[in-house]
């Protein structure tokens, strides 16, 4: 079932898994389940069970957040001054909630890259779909 897909640019299949549809059409959801990645896309037959995006998502996110909290509390603490108890009730929840939001879009976009790069059993796919 999987349709011929024109190449495309870098920046297309990011965004595209960065709002967790597929990198092919653009159309399909990469994922079945909050970070469990579909098989196949449900639109045009892409397959992404050959995916190996395992730990790297996570080390993305904790590089991201690392370099927006760690500003914010300095900022927090410099310009407030804040009893420490509202640091202890405050950053682990902000920590945890930004941790789950972005945690998704950038999976996408790991996934996407490797279908863009034709990493892993993308390959296969990548040739046949380009002919």
């Amino acid at each position: 079932m999987n349709m011929p897909v024109p190449e495309q640019s870098l920046g297309t299949s990011l965004a595209r898994g960065w709002r967790g549809k597929c990198p092919a059409c653009g159309d399909g959801s990469i994922f079945r389940a909050h970070l469990k990645v579909a098989d196949a896309c449900n639109k045009c037959g892409e397959e992404f069970h050959h995916h190996r995006a395992d730990d790297f998502p996570a080390y993305i996110v904790i590089l991201i957040l690392g370099h927006i909290l760690v500003p914010l509390v300095m900022f927090t603490e410099k310009n407030f001054a804040p009893p420490y108890i509202l640091h202890v009730l405050l950053w682990p929840v902000v920590a945890v909630a930004l941790s789950w939001v972005m945690l998704q879009p950038v999976k996408g976009v790991v996934v996407a890259l490797q279908w863009h790069m034709g990493l892993h059993g993308f390959d296969a796919a990548r040739k046949k779909r380009l002919g």
